[in-house]
């Protein structure tokens, strides 16, 4: 089968023949691609930030498709089955999974194109399959209507769980968004789920700055003003949440010089490096800072959302390529400023 393979740290990726993926464990299940994107996380794997990931691994943590094959293991899904590939593998048994954090699941968690080949490919094999895969609801299963449920394999799950749950946004509240490609969005569509009194998004790209106020940011601004125009629209109280959607060193500083007595600052961005922490500053303030990898607990909720059209994910969408072209699609997305990309959808056969 084809595949998009790594090819070591900086260094672009490259669709090549592999074996086709077979059952390891009886608990798994073999996906035949309909929709795959690419996620932010694999350009950060491209540039080295994940030093374990091996040449030749398959990327790909998102996508839909069809169940080709089950290991005798499987109880819920049967070959024929239209089904949400989850970026998390949970085997719903060990500590972690049972805590709520099948993130940090002892056999699964972020795996899929990571320790394990991924979902840019003809064919996946998903682990835990029961457990990691989910239901396409009758009423979706039409092939244009499955592509926006590819947004729900991570970055809504992500937005809304190590966001705006992880910031305890609360009616009334007044949130800044730091970083606004596709996980900030979907951070800013699941916040108003909540009456907030205002949204600040904070970006370099004056596109992703348009794109945020037609879904609901009420003052966008840049990094280098965004301190001075949240003091000055707060009177100086600042924000209430704070939402870190980049993964610098930057951005995770700027985040906290906008957090208001009590604050509560949601790191979601994927760091590759060191991030200063202004404790000198925050010590007395009782905020409070959490981080979080997304563990896709709340995909049920969301696809409810979207199937009663309460969540515009196929909005995020901004190009669609051939899988033959999805070199191309790496490079377009690699450039997004350039070319005002978000989420580049794949679409196989």
């Amino acid at each position: 089968m084809k595949a998009l393979t790594y090819q070591g740290a900086n260094k672009p990726p490259s669709l090549n023949d592999v074996p086709h993926p077979q059952i390891t464990s009886a608990t798994s299940a073999i996906v035949k691609l309909t929709y795959t994107t690419i996620c932010g996380t694999d350009t950060h794997i491209l540039s080295g930030a994940i030093p374990s990931i091996p040449s030749g691994r398959i990327l790909g943590h998102e996508g839909v498709g069809e169940v080709a094959e089950t290991g005798p293991g499987v109880t819920r899904f049967k070959k024929g089955d239209q089904v949400l590939i989850s970026c998390i593998t949970s085997c719903g048994t060990c500590i972690s999974c049972k805590q709520g954090m099948p993130s940090h699941c002892e056999t699964g968690g972020w795996i899929l194109g990571n320790e394990v080949d991924g979902t840019q490919a003809e064919y996946v094999e998903c682990r835990h399959a029961d457990g990691s895969l989910y239901h396409i609801p009758e009423a979706m299963k039409q092939v244009e209507r499955m592509k926006k449920l590819v947004m729900l394999s991570d970055i809504f799950p992500t937005g809304f769980e190590c966001g705006v749950l992880n910031s305890k946004i609360r009616p009334g509240d007044t949130v800044a968004i730091v970083g606004a490609g596709p996980v900030g969005l979907a951070a800013l569509i699941t916040a108003q789920f909540y009456a907030l009194k205002g949204v600040f998004v904070v970006d370099f790209d004056q596109n992703r700055l348009e794109v945020a106020r037609g879904f609901g940011a009420t003052h966008t601004c840049t990094p280098e003003e965004v301190e001075e125009v949240v003091r000055k629209e707060t009177g100086g109280r600042m924000c209430d949440a704070v939402i870190e959607a980049v993964g610098a060193d930057k951005s995770f500083e700027s985040c906290q010089g906008l957090l208001a007595v009590g604050g509560r600052l949601a790191n979601v961005g994927v760091h590759g490096g060191r991030a200063r922490l202004r404790l000198e500053e925050l010590w007395d303030r009782n905020v409070s800072i959490t981080t979080r990898l997304v563990d896709a607990t709340t995909t049920t909720q969301l696809m409810s959302l979207l199937q009663a059209n309460k969540l515009p994910a196929e909005k995020l969408i901004t190009h669609e390529y051939p899988f033959k072209d999805l070199e191309k699609a790496y490079q377009v997305f690699g450039q997004a400023a350039k070319e005002k990309a978000l989420k580049v959808l794949i679409k196989m056969g």
